[in-house]
């Protein structure tokens, strides 16, 4: 039997291991949190002072070795590098709530907003901008992406920053794709897109953790190193797909209207500089390694995608039918926020949605969802471990209607607590039938 010896990073662990069923699917939701981390990664891909990918670099060849690093895991990536190369110095900008996982005087740290952008995300953006103008063609630069950029860095173009909050707050709880979302705030800024790379005049690569289904590079922090295929009358059909007209500032649809009579600017090649070093499906696969290794016949579900009510319906239909079983889900739910003054997270929301679904279920299930970056929603859990014993089902109707998942899951006590994780890969689950 394979043996859980990895950091254990839930840190009310204790506290919800209350029975047999509950340790065993929490271990197993710690196997999938240690696989998520960055460390053994950045390593695999530097040995030996070069960088390992389809024609390597010799970092040797540069004078000087930079690094950029936007996004919640970026000062995690960038401690696993500097372990192993020599990095002159370098930006990481994390979110508000974060606290750096280093804090060596050679990175210039900052703590941006997120989810909304705010002004230390336009000080960020400016700052990183005039550093990477300021190296020379024997400079090296090593740029760390990950989950949640899009709101750390902003330098809105033709529109204000509070337009830019306003947007991203619609959008936000829209329940639109995120990549549909991404394709809006690309077109209203400057550095988005690609765009970042006008700066730069050095050679350059960069290491992407993914946070997205499909892993596309175009959408995770809305591509600051890589360029799509959209077109300026992209971002105006996805608004006029989801009637945000007149949802949105007026400066914001403006601007994307006036862009699709603009000529469309020639685009750098960047996909050859990008690598994506981590993805969900590393999460879940580790994940049911360890499931199987204990004898549990498991299951897994990648890339789940969609609104939490229809994503909770078909987990529902795919719980195993014979004990000693489990599916492993990853992915990323979208929920239409309609009450504003709700407390929950989507991952909370999910779980309690197949509860719901669960009610006339005649056996025990054990069910948790979590964000991997340790965060769910607008509250400070990573998500939620439960059963599909003693609940009153007649409740679950009244928190779903007011987007209420976390108070029903505080009065249980099943709320899991991680912190911020210093990584993001979306989001992780389990369903055990013990």
């Amino acid at each position: 039997m394979q043996k859980n010896t990895h950091k254990l990073l839930i840190k009310n662990y204790s506290k919800l291991a209350i029975n047999e069923n509950k340790k065993l699917l929490l271990d197993i939701l710690e196997f999938g949190l240690n696989a998520s981390m960055p460390f053994s990664m950045i390593h695999k891909m530097i040995k030996n002072g070069k960088i390992v990918c389809e024609k390597p670099i010799n970092l040797s060849f540069y004078n000087n070795l930079y690094t950029i690093a936007i996004g919640k895991a970026a000062d995690s990536m960038t401690a696993a590098i500097d372990q192993i190369i020599k990095i002159k110095n370098g930006v990481i900008v994390i979110p508000e709530y974060t606290k750096s996982s280093i804090n060596y005087k050679k990175f210039k740290i900052f703590n941006a907003g997120h989810p909304l952008p705010n002004k230390i995300s336009v000080k960020a953006a400016n700052y990183i901008v005039r550093f990477l103008k300021n190296m020379n063609r024997s400079d090296f630069v090593i740029f760390l992406i990950s989950g949640g950029g899009s709101a750390l860095l902003s330098m809105p173009d033709g529109i204000t920053l509070n337009d830019k909050i306003k947007t991203t707050k619609i959008l936000l709880r829209s329940g639109i794709p995120i990549y549909d979302i991404n394709c809006i705030r690309k077109h209203i800024s400057k550095i988005k897109d690609g765009k970042l790379l006008q700066n730069v005049n050095c050679d350059w690569i960069s290491f992407v953790i993914s946070d997205v289904v499909n892993n596309r590079l175009d959408t995770i922090s809305s591509g600051y190193t890589y360029c799509d295929n959209n077109i300026n009358s992209d971002a105006w059909k996805i608004i006029q797909k989801h009637n945000l007209i007149y949802k949105l500032p007026n400066r914001v649809i403006n601007k994307i209207h006036e862009d699709i009579f603009k000529i469309r600017e020639t685009k750098p090649q960047t996909n050859n500089r990008n690598y994506i070093i981590l993805n969900n499906d590393d999460c879940i696969t580790a994940m049911a390694s360890y499931a199987r290794s204990l004898g549990i016949d498991t299951k897994i579900i990648n890339r789940i995608n969609g609104d939490v009510e229809y994503i909770a319906t078909k987990l529902t239909k795919l719980i195993p039918h014979k004990n000693r079983s489990c599916i492993i889900f990853g992915g990323e739910t979208t929920i239409n926020v309609s009450s504003t003054n709700g407390i929950g997270g989507r991952n909370q929301e999910l779980v309690l949605r197949i509860l719901k679904k669960c009610k006339d279920a005649k056996y025990d299930l054990v069910i948790s969802s979590i964000n991997t970056d340790g965060i769910d929603g607008n509250t400070t859990y990573a998500g939620v471990i439960s059963e599909n014993k003693s609940i009153k089902y007649e409740e679950i109707e009244f928190y779903l209607k007011n987007h209420n998942s976390n108070l029903f899951f505080k009065k249980r006590r099943e709320l899991i607590n991680t912190g911020p994780t210093h990584t993001n890969l979306a989001d992780i689950g389990i369903i055990i039938r013990p």
